[in-house]
Parts: C-alpha cells; structure tokens; sequence
C-alpha cells in the first residue's frame, strides 16, 4: 500500500496529484527548483525538497536527484505528472531498482513508445492505421511535412516546412527545442494534413490483464502544435467512428503490455486526403462518417502518451472518474472497478490559460501575477458532479511567471448536459476572470468559443488560420474604452485624496476651477488623455477622452471609491473594478479588461538607442550566434536565438546592412529590452 508519494513534477499536474493524495490519506512530496521556492506547489505537499537551480536540465530532469529526495524524505512512491521525466524509461526503471512503486506504465512499454517512429512501426505490424514519415530530410519526396520531435510532445520541436529548402534548418532548430525539453535531440518528418481533427483516446490498463477505452477527446485546436482547447465527447465522432478508434487505442495498449494510465492520439482525416495509392498503411480503405454530416474520413496513429495527459479533467468530468486515484489503486496492484468503458454523461470543454500574447506572435509572457481569480476554483482538482465550472492551476495570486518553463497558467474546465451549457459557463467565467500582471490568452479563448464554427463543433487543426478575427482583444468598443480609461484616472485620484495629507479638501478642488483634471495612459490602443472635471459634491461635471479623437460618453458617476466606479449611462449601471500596480491600472468588467500604464507628467530622460538597435522581445538566454560584427546581412537573415519557456526563438535582421554590435554571447540571460546586435542599413547602402 503506497503511504508517501513523491511528484516528480511542477504546477498545477503536482497540484492535481496531491489533491487526490489527501483525499486518499496518502502523504505528499514536493521538489522545487529556485525559482518555484515560492510556488503553491513547494507549499503545499507535506514535504518539499529543492532542487538547486532553475533549468529544467539541472532539477526536475535530474533523476538522481529525485531519488535522493525521495529516499530523503521516506517516499515508497514516485508519480512522474506529465511532461519532464513522465515518459522517461530508464528514470522508471530507476524508480523501480530503487524499491519504489512506480506509478505509471512499465518501462517496457514507455521505451516501445517513447520513440514516435518505433511506436509507429510497432503499431503498424499490429493492424493500427499510420502516416508515412521520413526520418532524412534527403529522402522527403513531398511537401508540406511536419517536421516532429521524436521523444516528448506538448507542441515542443515541431516545425511545419512547406519547402525542401528549408527543411535542413527546420529539423536543426526542432532538435535543439526536443533536446531542450526533453533530452533527446532526434526528429523526423511526418505527412502533414492541414485540416485534419486531432482525437486523442483516454486508456486505462491495469496488472491483471484488464485494459478499457475511457472514451475520446476533440483537440484540434491548437497553437504551435499545442492544444488550447479540447472537449469530450468529439463534436466529430459517431458512435461507428468512436468504436474503431477505441478498439485501435486498446489494440495499440495491448501491443506494448501497457499498465495504467495513457493517451492513443490519432488524426481524422477527411476525405482520405492523407492517404494514397503509395501508402501501405493499415486501414485499408475504410472510411467513417463524421458525425452528424456525411463527409467521409480515414483516421491515421500520431502517436502514444505514456501518462496522464494535461486534458485528462474532461474525461474525468464526462465519466465521473479520479484518473489520478485510478492511477494509484493500479500502482498498488488492484483491478480496474470496471471492464468496459462507464457511460458518458454531458459534456465537458477544457481551456489551457497561458501567459503569452497572442496577437504577438504568441510570445511568451513573464512578470509577477498581481491577482488571479476565476469562478470555479472552490471545484479545483476534482470531477464535477454537477453543471459549472473547475480550474487547476499552478499559480495564485503573487505567483512569479519566470522564462524557465511553459507558460500556461491555469486550466479552466466546464461541464454541462449539453455541450451549449458548457461552452456557455466556460465562457462566462473566462469573462468574469480576474488576471493582473501578465498578458494572457484569456480574450482569444473567449472569442474562440464565441465562433459559430465552434458552436457548430467545426473545428480542426487549421481553425486559428480560419479565424484571425479570435485575436484581436474584447476591449475593442471606443465607448468602452474609453469609459475604461475615465474609471481609471476617477479611482486613481480617488486614492489619491484617501491618502493625502490634506484630505479635508473636497472632491475636484482646483486653483482655477475652469481647468479639467488630466491623466495619461499608454494602452493597447495607443496613448488616451483623459480630460474630467467634478462638482464639489464629486459628481461628474464633464470629461472626454482623446484617443484618435475627442470622443465622450453621456454617463454619471453613480459610486467612486480607490478600487471600483459604477456608471450609469442612459439607466443602465455598469461596474469598473480597477486595481493599480507599480503604476498600472488593470480595469475589469464584463465586456471586457485591459491595462492602462499612466504616464507620469515629469519624465527623467532617456538615452537614445542607436539606430538599427535590436532589442530582446522578451527575458530569456541567448542560445547561438548566427552572425559576427562586420558581416553583412539581408533583410529576414538569422542574427541569433533566444531560448525561452523551453522553445527557442528567432532574432532575424528587420533591413539589409551590416553588423555594426554584437552585445550578448551564447548562455547569456537577458530581460525584455536589452540590445541584443545593432544592423547598420546606411552601411549597407555605401
């Protein structure tokens, strides 16, 4: 019987298995890097052991080390989460040499899945349908192909190529992310299908022979070739469709002797568009209906996940199941509770909520979290038994977003009777969410779920290059935001006068009584003067807000205090929450949040930078030099790379010139700012 556990992991995944621990009686192990000492996952296991340093290569990869703190600690178990060490064979097998329970698939089978192409290989001697792949970009014969990261998965080292021209730099860079992420630096090529669906199937096998199909999962939308969104059961999948990918996902577990909990994920592909008479992959020409249509589809075998996946609470919330408890009672030798798949029960969508900037390129974002609230947090960690809403998270309020590792902040889960309900409570607590400090992808989700394409269960693996109009923030409204920007500037000065020290004077007192109050923003929109007078009593008198132009908004003030404004426009009162930080006054309310950085009316100068200045986009450490001062570059060329929340990104010469300054090295940290290289275009031209 397992009576101490050790999470082998980071965030929320080590969040959700200690959840289940203490329902369970089982004491709990955290280990921590630096930079997570503060996190509420060191604070929360009963013990908690650092692991010197921040790269994932020199903590949570370091296996030894984990046993140490294991044996330190008196674990007689080790959960491996997922992502890290989850789907390392040899470190399983150190558990196992180490007399620990192992809580996760023998290694036998993780080292017969962990590489991409010998599973595709194993499993397609056993009758399961696969996509060809190339493994020397010389003998890739057709384009576009996905070039695929061969160990670990989350998106990490994969590239699509469209041209064989590119293809040798493409393999290079995916390998160097793979390596990064999960020490194993080998990649290959895989036929590309640009609107296929991407369906996962829950297993679950236990020591006595018992192995059941939990069920599909929709992922198809993604970004980079992560998921952001997933849902179960598939909008896409009929009855006829579901039991073929559940009998290949069972025949796929069987093939390895697979024990506990895993993912089979496949590609739906319609019409048959990545299948032709060259290949001779498994499934014959079978072909399925979606459901609810007539289009006709092949599915083809991505790959298998040796481990609980990141998506695992919507198979939880359909089919009322703890994956995690599973996971333990088959670590302790136990049967299944069941021999076939339990019935499924309404609906649930699952949204990944990330620190990045999604109208930027998806960059990353990092800094300290101010607040984090979301409706659905006191059902954190749990299956839902009834209509609303859960979130698993790995940060709370004051939690630090470093460069060290992925950026998703929270999972937010919704379940419904119906697959409307659902969609419908997600999307109202994403609005309702409170999130200061970093950029997030909160306001794309809610647009996502707002498409009728979404609502209609079209979705693929292309959506996002459907839809550009996801991207843009809520905030989009004149009248809104400049309303935001007039909240601001009344609770600013409203805090002012709180803490003045002649706080006897009333409100809106001026020298000259016929000149407005003003406060400068810098927002998303551009720079926002606001321009307000108040009565004596406080009441509003009159303001306007320039932003291309003057543009104002009959309202009244109906409450001001430091942290909240209600207006009333018309009869219709609308609350503004704002809260400022270190300058910046993050404005919430229903339609819609932003954050608007008030310019201070005295500015110390500057230094200019020189001109042709590259700056880092974001903090990260400098990966490799493409270029040396004096070498001339064309406009788009590589200069160098910057390594970031495990995936590597480009810095390319914005015009032709010439390498005037090189100010960094290869494994030098830098912050959002920094010169990185100065490219001189007037040497270019002489």
């Amino acid at each position: 019987m397992i009576r101490r556990v050790l999470v082998a992991n980071r965030g929320e995944i080590a969040r959700r298995v200690f959840a289940t621990c203490g329902q369970m009686g089982i004491a709990t192990v955290a280990v921590y890097s630096d930079a997570d000492e503060a996190s509420p996952h060191a604070r929360e296991a009963d013990y908690a052991v650092r692991l010197p340093g921040n790269a994932p290569s020199e903590t949570y990869l370091r296996g030894d080390l984990i046993l140490d703190a294991a044996r330190r600690t008196g674990a007689d178990a080790v959960h491996p989460g997922y992502g890290f060490l989850a789907e390392n064979a040899e470190f399983a097998a150190a558990v196992l040499d180490a007399g620990l329970t192992w809580v996760g698939p023998p290694p036998k089978a993780i080292a017969a899945m962990g590489s991409k192409l010998e599973a595709k290989a194993l499993l397609a001697e056993a009758g399961v349908p696969i996509l060809p792949s190339w493994t020397e970009p010389n003998d890739v014969s057709e384009f576009p192909v996905l070039v695929k990261a061969s160990a670990g998965g989350g998106g990490r080292g994969m590239r699509i190529v469209r041209a064989k021209r590119k293809l040798a730099e493409a393999m290079a860079i995916a390998g160097r992310e793979a390596a990064a992420a999960f020490g194993d630096a080998a990649v290959f090529c895989e036929r590309y299908i640009p609107n296929g669906r991407h369906v996962e199937v829950q297993i679950f096998g236990d020591t006595h022979g018992t192995v059941v199909a939990l069920g599909e999962r929709e992922c198809s939308i993604q970004r980079r070739h992560q998921k952001i969104l997933e849902e179960s059961p598939s909008p896409a999948v009929d009855d006829e469709l579901r039991t073929a990918l559940c009998e290949a996902a069972v025949s796929a577990a069987r093939a390895v002797g697979y024990v506990g909990a895993g993912t089979v994920e496949f590609l739906l592909d319609p019409d048959g568009a990545g299948r032709d008479q060259r290949d001779n992959s498994a499934g014959g020409d079978q072909r399925y209906n979606f459901a609810g249509g007539d289009q006709r589809c092949n599915f083809y075998f991505l790959e298998m996940n040796t481990r609980l996946q990141v998506e695992h609470p919507v198979t939880e919330c359909v089919l009322g199941l703890d994956l995690v408890r599973l996971q333990l009672l088959v670590a302790e030798g136990r049967p299944l509770p069941f021999t076939q798949t339990p019935p499924m029960r309404g609906h649930a969508i699952e949204v990944r909520l990330y620190a990045e900037d999604p109208a930027n390129g998806w960059r990353p974002a990092t800094g300290t979290l101010h607040r984090f609230a979301i409706l659905g947090e006191e059902n954190a960690f749990a299956p839902l038994s009834h209509a609303g809403v859960r979130v698993d998270s790995g940060v709370a309020d004051g939690s630090v977003v470093s460069v060290h590792y992925d950026p998703m902040l929270a999972k937010v889960i919704a379940w419904g009777w119906t697959r409307e309900e659902a969609a419908r409570s997600l999307e109202s607590a994403l609005t309702r969410a409170t999130i200061h400090g970093v950029v997030t992808n909160r306001d794309l989700l809610v647009r996502v779920l707002r498409t009728p394409e979404f609502g209609e269960g079209g979705t693929d693996t292309a959506f996002l290059d459907r839809h550009p109009e996801v991207f843009p923030p809520l905030l989009t409204s004149r009248e809104d935001q400049a309303l935001a920007a007039l909240a601001a500037a009344l609770t600013g000065a409203a805090a002012r006068r709180r803490t003045a020290a002649w706080g006897g004077l009333p409100a809106g007192w001026r020298n000259v009584a016929s000149m407005p109050q003003i406060a400068v923003f810098d927002t998303p929109w551009g720079r926002t003067e606001v321009r307000y007078q108040l009565h004596r009593d406080g009441r509003l008198a009159r303001w306007s807000a320039h932003i291309d132009d003057e543009l104002t908004v009959d309202v009244a003030v109906v409450r001001l205090s430091p942290d909240e404004v209600v207006f009333d426009g018309a009869g219709v009162r609308r609350t503004f929450r704002v809260h400022t930080e270190d300058g910046v006054s993050y404005v919430d309310f229903l339609d819609g949040s932003v954050a608007l950085v008030e310019v201070p009316r005295f500015t110390l100068p500057v230094a200019e930078l020189p001109a042709g200045s590259l700056v880092a986009p974001m903090p990260g450490a400098v990966g490799r030099l493409a270029v040396t001062v004096g070498q001339e570059v064309a406009a788009g060329d590589l200069l160098l790379t910057l390594e970031a929340m495990k995936l590597e990104h480009t810095v390319h010469a914005p015009a032709s010139g010439v390498v005037t300054e090189l100010y960094v090295e290869p494994g030098r940290q830098v912050e959002a700012g920094d010169v990185l290289a100065v490219v001189d275009s007037r040497s270019h031209d002489q």
